[in-house]
């Protein structure tokens, strides 16, 4: 059998490079997509480029010519569409932008392979934000969405596109509805490294506190490096369906920042501010994914416990800051 060939947008983020390890294990030539801009950070791939089956490629989620000619281009078996405007608070100060990468986004990339190539099998990371204001616990495939950002309304967007696309124009397009997930590679922004770096950085006295919103707030928190493989399963089935990814648990922001800072020897209460400038303007405040159909369809279920991650997480930040040093 020949070398397959996929092609990832948002190689450089989190799951893109979880992904992209993954795939380059299995024999795969990896196409990824990045954008143009003066400053492209490479940090979580750096360690993938001297592959010869890696190949980056410029194009945009805003610009349909360009992924029409990579698609032509590359002539991928198998597309991952990772890349949005993936961070919730920003979603309040740039919702048309938002709406541009994480909605019409899918549209194009969609409409590029009903264009160059029907038989190309599609990917979109679909959230567990598009459920919101939970109307089911826990969430399942049937669950109606009930959205609480502009990220999470983008996302329901490219939900239904995909299914839409899958049922108007008979494309194998898949969505993965997958709950947050997390890991050494996630950004600082997210509130998850926010706090498992804060406490290694206040055990080696490079700050004093960290200010977060609301601590009762509660998610289902897996390891990114569990879920890609659950994106390859869904794209290897003899038809396309779609999926929720989760691990069935919940915990608080404050579960987290006990496990946190537990991990360095410290009491989080000492150290951790509630800061009313970090609570959403609609809150989303549980999150819990059942994701029986994942099991019992593709075989898939996490391996990394909530605290192993969390130990994960601050066993690297530690590292990091003390090679630092």
């Amino acid at each position: 059998m020949s070398q397959k060939t996929a092609l990832i947008t948002g190689i450089t983020g989190q799951d893109g490079s979880y992904l992209a390890e993954f795939l380059l294990e299995k024999g795969y030539k990896v196409v990824g997509m990045v954008r143009r801009s003066s400053t492209i950070n490479f940090d979580r791939i750096a360690h993938l480029q001297e592959t010869d089956a890696l190949e980056l490629v410029q194009g945009d989620l805003l610009d349909q010519m360009s992924l029409i000619d990579i698609l032509n281009d590359c002539h991928p078996q198998e597309v991952y569409n990772l890349a949005a405007q993936s961070f919730v608070p920003t979603s309040w100060r740039q919702p048309v932008l938002t709406g541009e990468f994480t909605a019409l986004g899918v549209t194009r990339v969609l409409d590029a392979i009903r264009i160059v190539d029907p038989t190309i099998r599609f990917y979109q990371a679909s959230s567990s934000e598009m459920f919101g204001k939970v109307q089911d616990v826990p969430q399942t495939e049937s669950t109606p969405f009930y959205p609480r950002s502009p990220y999470g309304v983008a996302k329901v967007y490219g939900h239904w596109i995909t299914i839409n696309y899958r049922e108007s124009y008979d494309l194998y397009a898949c969505s993965g509805i997958l709950f947050n997930h997390e890991s050494p590679r996630r950004g600082l922004e997210f509130v998850t490294h926010k706090v498992t770096y804060a406490a290694a950085r206040i055990k080696l006295g490079l700050q004093k506190e960290v200010r977060l919103g609301n601590l009762d707030a509660r998610r289902d928190w897996g390891y990114a490096g569990d879920y890609v493989k659950a994106m390859w399963l869904m794209l290897q089935q003899d038809q396309p369906d779609d999926y929720v990814i989760s691990t069935g648990e919940t915990h608080s922001v404050k579960e987290l920042c006990e496990a946190a800072f537990e991990g360095v020897g410290l009491n989080w209460e000492d150290y951790v501010v509630v800061d009313e400038k970090f609570y959403r303007p609609a809150e989303v405040d549980l999150l819990i994914g059942d994701c029986s159909k994942a099991k019992n369809k593709l075989g898939w279920e996490p391996t990394v416990s909530f605290r192993e991650l969390v130990k994960l997480m601050v066993e690297a930040d530690m590292a990091e800051l003390n090679a630092a040093k």
